[in-house]
Formats: C-alpha cells, sequence, structure tokens
C-alpha cells in the first residue's frame, strides 16, 4: 500500500503500549507493574476482585433482590473478562482458562435471571470433521412475548477477544426491537469446536448454526442476518458469499478481509489502539505457530479477495469501520465493497476500530430497515 488512509498514524506506537503499567496510567491508571498481558500474573491481579463481586452477587440473590445480584453478577463477569484478555483459544489451558470457566459460570447463572432470559445451547455440529469438536455452544435470548410468533434473528459473530458472555448490552438493544439474537463464537477462539487452521471450517460451523436456527418454532428462517463483530466481521463478510440464499443480509463491522493480514500492516500494527500484541493474538487465532508464520502465510492463506469468495453471489452486505481503525484498515472495508454489487459501506469518521460508539446506532437503524 503507497499511502495508508490512517496516515502518519500508521506509523506511530501509540503511547499505552510498552507495558501494562504505561497502558494503566493512559487508560485504565497504575496496575501493579505487571508488564505481559498474556501473563498468569496479569490475570492474577483480578480474580480476587472478581471473585469477591461474585460472592456479592450470591448473597443479593439469596435475600432476593434480583436487581443488585444481576448488577453485580454481571460486574463480577466483566472483571473475570478483563482478566483472561487478550485471547484464549479452544485448546489454551491455565489460569485465563479457570477465569472463562468462572465468567462463564457467573454470566450464565446472572443471565438466568433476567426478564428476557440469556440461555446456552449445544449445536450439533452436523457439518464437522473427525478433528473437531462435537458440539457448537451459543447463547440464545428471545424477546419478551416471543410465544405469539416467530422472530427475525441476528446472529451475532464473536471477535478476537469478546466472546458469548460480553455482549450483553447489545443483545439487550437487539431484543428491544424484537428481535431474537443468537450469538456464536469464531473459529480459533473461546469454545469454538472448528479447526482455526482450516480455511472452510467457518463455513461448516456457519451450515451447521444456520441448519439449526430454522428449526426452532421461535426464529423466522426467511428473517436470519449475520452480525460479525471485530474479527468476527470476517466472517460476517464470508458468510455473505457463502450462504447468499439462505440470509438476509450480512453486517461486517470492523472487519479485515485481506489488507490486515499484509506483512506491510501487520508489522506496524502492534503499535497501534490495541492495548497488548494483537500479532500474538491473531497468530494463535489463525491456528499459527508464531508471529512469523502469520505475517509470512497469513494474507495468502485467508485473504476473502485473494481466495475469489468474493466473486460470488452476496447477499446485501454491510461494511462498516471506523475511519481511524488501526487494527483493520478501513482499506479494507473499502476494498471489498468495491468488488461486490449491492453492497453499502459506511465509513465512520474520527473513529477507531469498529467505529463506535457512532456506528452501533448505524447498523441498528440498516437492521430495521432490513428486517421491519
Amino acid at each position: 500500500m503507497d499511502e495508508w488512509i490512517l496516515g502518519e498514524k500508521f506509523n506511530t506506537v501509540y503511547p499505552h503500549h510498552g507495558s501494562i503499567q504505561s497502558l494503566w496510567e493512559k487508560k485504565w491508571k497504575s496496575c501493579r507493574g505487571v508488564k505481559d498481558c498474556y501473563s498468569e500474573s496479569y490475570t492474577e491481579a483480578f480474580l480476587s476482585t472478581a471473585e469477591n463481586l461474585s460472592s456479592e452477587a450470591e448473597l443479593a440473590e439469596k435475600r432476593g433482590d434480583s436487581e443488585t445480584a444481576v448488577r453485580l453478577g454481571f460486574r463480577s463477569a466483566c472483571v473475570f473478562r478483563i482478566s483472561r484478555f487478550p485471547h484464549l483459544g479452544p485448546q489454551d489451558a491455565g489460569l485465563k482458562r479457570h477465569a472463562f470457566e468462572r465468567q462463564k459460570e457467573i454470566y450464565l447463572r446472572t443471565g438466568a435471571l433476567m426478564k428476557c432470559p440469556i440461555d446456552a445451547k449445544f449445536i450439533q455440529f452436523s457439518h464437522r470433521l473427525d478433528q473437531e469438536g462435537l458440539e457448537i455452544p451459543v447463547l440464545q435470548r428471545l424477546p419478551l412475548g416471543h410465544g405469539d410468533r416467530p422472530h427475525p434473528v441476528i446472529l451475532i459473530m464473536t471477535g478476537l477477544d469478546g466472546y458469548l458472555t460480553d455482549n450483553t448490552a447489545l443483545t439487550d438493544r437487539l431484543i428491544q426491537r424484537g428481535w431474537a439474537v443468537v450469538l456464536c463464537e469464531i473459529p480459533g477462539t473461546a469454545d469454538c469446536p472448528t479447526d482455526p487452521k482450516d480455511v472452510s471450517s467457518p463455513d461448516r460451523l456457519w451450515s451447521s448454526v444456520i441448519e439449526w436456527i430454522k428449526e426452532q418454532a421461535c426464529f423466522d428462517p426467511d428473517r436470519i442476518v449475520a452480525w460479525g463483530l471485530s474479527a468476527g466481521g470476517f466472517y460476517a463478510a464470508r458468510i455473505a458469499f457463502t450462504h447468499a440464499g439462505q440470509l438476509l443480509g450480512a453486517v461486517a463491522q470492523g472487519a479485515g478481509t485481506h489488507y490486515f493480514l499484509s506483512p506491510e500492516w501487520l508489522s506496524r500494527a502492534d503499535g497501534h489502539e490495541y492495548p497488548c500484541s494483537v500479532t500474538e493474538a491473531l497468530a494463535s487465532k489463525y491456528g499459527f505457530d508464531s508471529v512469523e508464520e502469520l505475517i509470512s502465510q497469513g494474507q495468502e492463506k485467508f485473504s476473502l479477495v485473494l481466495s475469489g469468495i468474493t466473486k460470488l453471489p452476496s447477499c446485501r452486505l454491510l461494511l462498516i469501520n471506523g475511519e481511524d481503525d488501526g487494527l483493520c484498515p478501513i482499506e479494507d472495508s473499502m476494498e471489498l465493497a468495491d468488488q461486490v454489487s449491492g453492497r453499502e459501506l459506511i465509513i465512520v469518521k474520527n473513529r477507531m476500530h469498529m467505529g463506535n460508539p457512532d456506528a452501533q446506532p448505524q447498523v441498528i437503524k440498516w437492521l430495521t430497515e432490513l428486517l421491519d
């Protein structure tokens, strides 16, 4: 790329990098001198606070104070979430896995107390290969009064570090519109059963999930829309082509599609707005053994543009991101928009990765026009 839209920021190392201490001072405050997000000492620093909040939530639930139990339970889950930051893969163990298991336990206990409960479901991975897991974990939320008719479904594809248990506020907004929500983790993250090294694994994943959705009486099989968040945006862009006939539309928010895996971009991405080394997380997520392998092989293997998938017919596709995104360049959304007929592109000025908070209301407006 001769000149990135990010401009001089492309070569800038943002001031919170270098150590957790500088990150905390610039964004979070001081954090006990811990210097590596990937270390267990980082995770350990949060656990006592998370457990204390969980205990307080349980006490509130026992005395019948559901409102306080929900508030404290979700706070506990949030602290556990940041403790296992920035990335957890299906095969990862250790303290971060422990934190994630505790987060799931507390999140589901808390979600069951809500007026519109958060329900865990396990879908048969009907299109799995032999080396892949048997079940696909998803979360489901239905709007109030869901028994009267089938509802449109928003299939949320989660991100690199935000998983099933990290999207309560978003699902609140969606069910308030009368839409059902199904959340699913993407290959190489959390509990996703797919082989992250296999380029075609997401296609088998989504085929299994969509088949399950169409079997449920509470969902309208003719009004399914995929919404990919951050790293999930890659899969929302992909599914718009691979499953075009089964979707009413797709939203790729903050999506990397081609340039984000180029050696040139990856050489500078660790210095941008992500609080830790994003290349280390991406290498693990895409099934590479090292950052060096990601840099040398990632784009050729996973680029949607080089794969030829973008030459297939697509469903309606909204591409939206912040113009100043330092993780997935806005050029990725622009490149895909140039290649896809009927595509819609929104560039959010003066915003970084994903374009929030300005982007989300625009996506919901687009969904409303599509579904209602």
